[in-house]
């Protein structure tokens, strides 16, 4: 996991129940893939290979954190996407994107490997 300045100043903002949440999907997101680099973008940590954002964490506006993963943000030349998930953990708002809520941390960690494994596989997809 990155540790650069931006990232700690963006965490140093939150209160203690939503830090932990998303410590424990940055751990999950940084071990999805060797190649991933965590940086700030869209105000928020967001996981990258190369200059692609692939999974981004953002704090829900009532309470809880979100993850977005993404195939980047110019997805209209993409191939249609089919991706296998847990429709109790995964939402489609988009056909090219999927959205994970996160109420707590516990949550996170009752469904860790699921999430991991979420996670995994979608860096396998192009």
């Amino acid at each position: 996991m990155a540790g650069s300045g931006s990232i700690d100043a963006w965490r140093a903002k939150l209160d203690p129940a939503d830090l932990l949440t998303v410590d424990r999907l940055r751990t999950l997101a940084a071990a999805a893939a060797p190649d991933l680099v965590e940086r700030i973008k869209w105000n928020a940590p967001s996981f990258a290979r190369g200059d692609i954002d692939r999974i981004t964490l953002g704090l829900e506006r009532q309470g809880g954190v979100r993850v977005v993963l993404h195939r980047g943000a110019k997805t209209a030349a993409l191939p249609t996407l089919e991706f296998d998930a847990p429709t109790d953990l995964v939402s489609w708002p988009a056909p090219d994107r999927c959205v994970m809520r996160f109420p707590s941390a516990a949550e996170v960690d009752k469904r860790a490997g699921e999430i991991g494994d979420v996670f995994r596989r979608w860096m396998e997809i192009e």
